[in-house]
């Protein structure tokens, strides 16, 4: 007897691997090799490749194309993989690409990110939890999208980058460099314009931590300093502001320069 959450017309190769909870809309095709957990619904005409593996409670909207081969003319099929986690929403014409041998083999996904329409998501690319990407926004190759980050409708992000913790980017933005944690950036390129003290409110973080963010901001970009003498500035303030340790940890990361 057909399975009720799975539509009639909806292709499932035999070796995917469904939870009996998974829904799966109209016209859709999922392909060998993908593993799809309890709770995810996958709406019409989405097409999964594999191999993919896709967590608990995601909602993944219509015309969706998750785990199609790197866009990366070294790609000669090997096996990559596409991950992601739980309690993300996908909305329409994302693209998502698997990894390639070249770096970490696997594009990952972690949980609880809104991701909204026409998103792309490029091989090797690591986004952690909570984020946001709005309309349009792009991820090239390799990049680093750390938690809570959020990226602001058609900012498009070179490859390599890394996109702090608790970043926010204006509408349209063109990201070549590393943005450090708690940074807002806009522009083309993007340039820094003060800390997301907002978003930090509505996370919790005390009047205090953010003053004192402000003041590793300005340490960072402001003083005049150069990078070495702001890492060592900085390192000082983290018995104060132990949030500060997510901007010394990023910049001792950062491979590609940040924002100036």
């Amino acid at each position: 007897m057909h399975n009720a959450k799975i539509h009639p017309t909806a292709l499932i190769d035999p070796s995917a691997e469904l939870d009996s909870s998974v829904e799966v809309g109209a016209f859709s095709v999922i392909g060998p090799h993908v593993k799809i957990d309890a709770g995810t619904r996958v709406a019409s005409h989405v097409a999964i490749n594999g191999p993919t593996t896709i967590g608990k409670n995601n909602q993944i909207f219509q015309f969706s194309s998750l785990g199609e081969a790197p866009q990366d003319k070294k790609y000669k099929g090997e096996p990559t993989l596409l991950e992601i986690g739980d309690n993300n929403t996908i909305r329409e014409f994302c693209t998502f690409n698997r990894g390639t041998v070249q770096d970490k083999g696997t594009t990952k996904v972690g949980n609880d990110n809104w991701i909204m329409a026409y998103v792309h998501i490029a091989h090797d690319c690591q986004v952690g939890n909570h984020t946001i990407l709005a309309n349009n926004s792009s991820l090239a190759g390799h990049v680093d999208m750390y938690d809570y980050a959020i990226l602001g409708g058609f900012t498009l992000v070179h490859q390599f980058c890394k996109i702090g913790s608790h970043v926010i980017t204006a509408v349209g933005s063109v990201v070549f460099k590393d943005i450090p944690p708690y940074v807002t950036a806009a522009g083309y390129d993007a340039k820094p314009h003060g800390i997301n003290s907002e978003g930090l409110k509505r996370r919790g973080f005390s009047p205090e931590s953010i003053l004192q963010i402000k003041r590793a901001y300005k340490t960072l970009y402001r003083k005049g300093l150069t990078l070495e003498e702001s890492k060592v500035e900085l390192e000082a303030m983290l018995s104060k502001t132990p949030e500060i340790g997510l901007l010394t940890d990023f910049l001792n990361v950062s491979t590609r320069g940040i924002v100036r």
